[in-house]
């Protein structure tokens, strides 16, 4: 169900073969920022975190805000989740389809627990974003290419 989402709150974006995730942190911004026509890549094992205007990463693409675990963690407050994904702006983190991409990112800001939902339920899906080598502006690799 999509209602307007509060700073803190996981945005679950659909598309096509994958979800990507990020992390609402208010007036308009995600983080780790996408653009509309992306997916990540796995030529890259290091990627820059960055934010990006909400309809800049969402485009046309159906999404929902999804806090995926609160049934089963605690979720930090949505203060510390905003100050710290503000902090890692910039950044440069280690980057894996398995075991830290956009969905470890996000869960690992609202819980203190990095988890991929995804992953775990359709390795089809891990297997199609695996293989992929594509583009955005939003979060980069170390050797320049683009991954989400």
């Amino acid at each position: 169900m999509r209602f307007k989402p509060q700073p803190g709150d996981l945005i679950e974006i659909f598309r096509g073969s994958y979800q990507h995730w990020a992390v609402y942190i208010g007036d308009g911004l995600v983080n780790p920022g996408a653009g509309a026509y992306s997916m990540m890549s796995i030529v890259c094992d290091r990627a820059r975190v960055t934010w990006a205007g909400f309809w800049d990463v969402v485009g046309t693409d159906e999404w929902r805000t999804n806090n995926i675990l609160d049934d089963q963690c605690e979720p930090r407050s949505a203060d510390l989740v905003v100050q710290e994904a503000r902090r890692l702006v910039g950044t440069e983190l280690p980057y894996s389809v398995f075991t830290s991409n956009c969905e470890h990112f996000a869960t690992d800001l609202r819980y203190g627990k990095a988890q991929s939902r995804q992953l775990l339920l359709d390795l089809r899906a891990a297997a199609i974003v695996s293989v992929g080598v594509l583009q955005d502006g939003g979060v980069t690799c170390s050797r320049r290419r683009n991954l989400y």
